[in-house]
């Protein structure tokens, strides 16, 4: 392991312990779930703008 990539995980999980980083984790994941969804709504979104301008 590298000291950047010590002082990096030291940075982002120093101080906590084994169920907060788990939590985050978790969080982070379901983050991710969201932002997909998103992407996906905002693309059916445009897909029917695209649809109903061309129609009129």
């Amino acid at each position: 392991m590298s000291y950047a990539s010590f002082y990096k995980w030291r940075a982002k999980f120093g101080g906590m312990d084994l169920s907060m980083m788990t939590r985050m984790k978790e969080l982070e994941d379901e983050n991710m779930r969201l932002k997909k969804m998103y992407i996906e709504a905002q693309m059916q979104a445009d897909i029917i703008k695209k649809a109903m301008s061309e129609i009129i």
